[in-house]
C-alpha cells in the first residue's frame, strides 16, 4: 500500500470548500483555478501551499497548467463544480444557458490532463429530463476519451455526511480505464449534526459593537472559556480543540481567540420585532426568511448573484433565538468550514463564498472513496502551515484583478 499524499487539481475552485474536503481526505491540491478574482484571493489566503490561477477555464488549456506546475507528474484527481445556475431549479432552468457549457470545459481539461480520477459536482437539476441529452453527451465525451463513469449517477445529501445542513448535490465520478472504478460513499450511521451542535457556542455578535465596522474581534480569555464550554463535539472540532482522526489536512497557524467573518447586520426595528416573534422553523411572511431550529438542520444555504446579475444577497436564515440573520461565520459552521478558514471581509462576498462551496465534510467523504481506490494511506502532516496575507481577504474587485494580473505575468500566462 502506497503511503504518499496523492496530488489533485481543483477547477472552478471558488474559495476552496471542495479543496479543503479532499485535503482532509489526504490529497495535496497543487493547482487551483478560479475565474473570480475575489474568490481566488480568499482561496490563496487559506491554501498558501497551492498554486492559484485566477484564469478563465474557457480560455485555459492543459499545457498552460503543466507549464504552471513547472514539473511533469501524474495527476491522481481532478475535481470541480462548474457554475450550476443554468441547471438550477432556482434559476431560469434554460437548456441553452451559456453556463451549461462550462461542464464541457471541465471535461476538456480532464481529457487533456488525463488524471487517474475525476469528480464533478453540480445541482440535482442536471439529471432532470430536460437535460438528459446534455448529460448523455457529456458522459459520451468522457467515455470516448478513456474514462468510465460510475453508474447510477447519484445525488448526495450533505446532512448524511456530518454537515448540519440539508444540501443535495449531484456528483459525477470518473475513473481512467485500467483504474479501479470509484463508488459512491455510504451515508453515516450516526445521528444528524444539528444547528445547536454547529453554532450554539458562537458568541452573541450583539456583545461586540466593533463588529459594525469590521468582521473580526479579539475575545478575552474569559469569553473564550465560556463559549468553549458550550461547544459540542462538532463545534469543538470546528474550533480545533478536539481532534478528528479522519482529518488529514495540514494544520494551520491561527489564533482561536480572534473571532472572524462576523460582521453584524443592521435590521430595522420592525424586522427585529417580527424576527423575535418567530417560532423555530417558521417563515417570516415579509422577508421570507426562515428561523433556524436548534434541534433541526439548516436549510440549503445559497450564494445569491454576482455583480453581473445584480448583486442580490441570498436569503439568510434567522438565528434560532436572536432576532437577526446569521453571520458569515455561523453560515460557515453550518457548511462544515473550520474556524481557521476565512472569507472575504464583506458580508456579500463572504456569504457568496460559503453558499457556492461544496461542504468540506461532504467533499471529504467522496475523496475518501478515491483514496481507497488508489490504495493509499496518506501520512498526516505534523508541520503547522501559516495562512496567507490578510490583504487577500480584504481586496476590492479592482485591487484583486490587478493582483492576479501581476501573478499571471510572473507565471507567463
Amino acid at each position: 500500500m502506497d503511503s504518499r499524499r496523492p496530488i489533485a487539481i481543483d477547477l472552478f475552485a471558488g474559495a476552496g470548500g471542495f479543496s479543503l474536503g479532499i485535503e482532509q481526505a489526504g490529497f495535496d491540491v497543487i493547482v487551483a483555478i478560479e475565474r473570480d478574482p475575489i474568490h481566488a484571493a480568499a482561496y490563496a489566503y487559506n491554501f498558501p501551499q497551492t498554486l492559484v490561477l485566477a484564469e478563465d477555464i474557457t480560455t485555459l488549456d492543459g499545457e498552460k497548467i503543466w507549464q504552471a506546475l513547472e514539473r511533469k507528474s501524474e495527476i491522481d484527481l481532478i475535481i470541480g463544480g462548474p457554475p450550476c445556475q443554468g441547471f438550477s431549479i432556482m434559476g431560469k432552468n434554460c437548456v441553452d444557458d451559456s453556463r451549461n457549457q462550462l461542464v464541457f470545459h471541465f471535461c476538456r481539461l480532464v481529457c487533456e490532463l488525463k488524471p487517474r480520477y475525476f469528480v464533478m459536482e453540480n445541482v440535482p437539476g442536471m439529471i432532470s429530463k430536460r437535460y438528459k441529452q446534455l448529460l448523455e453527451r457529456l458522459i459520451q465525451e468522457f467515455e470516448s476519451n478513456g474514462y468510465c463513469i460510475t453508474q447510477q449517477i447519484q445525488c448526495l445529501n450533505a446532512a448524511d455526511f456530518g454537515v448540519p445542513q440539508q444540501r443535495r448535490r449531484l456528483f459525477l465520478l470518473g475513473s481512467r480505464q485500467g483504474e479501479l472504478p470509484l463508488s459512491y460513499p455510504k451515508p453515516r450511521n450516526e445521528s444528524k449534526v444539528t444547528v445547536r451542535d454547529a453554532i450554539a457556542d458562537v458568541p452573541d455578535l450583539d456583545d461586540f459593537p466593533e463588529l459594525w465596522k469590521t468582521d473580526e474581534v479579539m475575545l478575552s480569555d474569559e469569553e473564550m472559556r465560556s463559549h468553549q464550554a458550550l461547544a459540542r463535539t462538532y463545534g469543538r472540532q470546528m474550533r480545533g480543540i478536539e481532534g478528528d482522526q479522519t482529518d488529514f489536512s495540514e494544520p494551520r497557524v491561527w489564533n482561536p481567540q480572534l473571532l472572524t467573518s462576523s460582521r453584524r447586520t443592521k435590521h430595522k426595528d420592525t424586522c427585529i420585532e417580527r424576527f423575535g416573534g418567530l417560532a423555530p422553523g417558521q417563515l417570516d411572511s415579509i422577508s421570507h426568511l426562515r428561523r433556524l431550529d436548534w434541534n433541526g438542520l439548516c436549510h440549503t444555504l445559497r450564494a445569491g448573484t454576482g455583480s453581473e446579475r445584480g448583486r442580490y444577497t441570498s436569503p439568510r436564515p434567522i438565528h434560532p433565538t436572536l432576532p437577526r440573520v446569521i453571520s458569515v461565520r455561523e453560515a460557515a459552521r453550518l457548511h462544515s468550514f473550520p474556524d481557521w478558514f476565512r472569507f472575504h471581509t464583506t458580508k456579500w462576498h463572504g456569504f457568496r463564498q460559503v453558499g457556492n462551496a461544496v461542504p468540506p465534510l461532504l467533499a471529504r467523504a467522496i475523496a475518501q472513496q478515491v483514496i481507497a481506490a488508489l490504495d493509499i494511506t496518506p501520512p498526516k502532516p505534523t508541520t503547522l502551515m501559516p495562512l496567507g496575507n490578510t490583504e487577500l481577504i480584504k481586496f476590492n474587485p479592482v485591487a484583486a484583478s490587478k493582483y492576479w494580473a501581476q501573478q499571471a505575468q510572473k507565471l507567463g500566462l
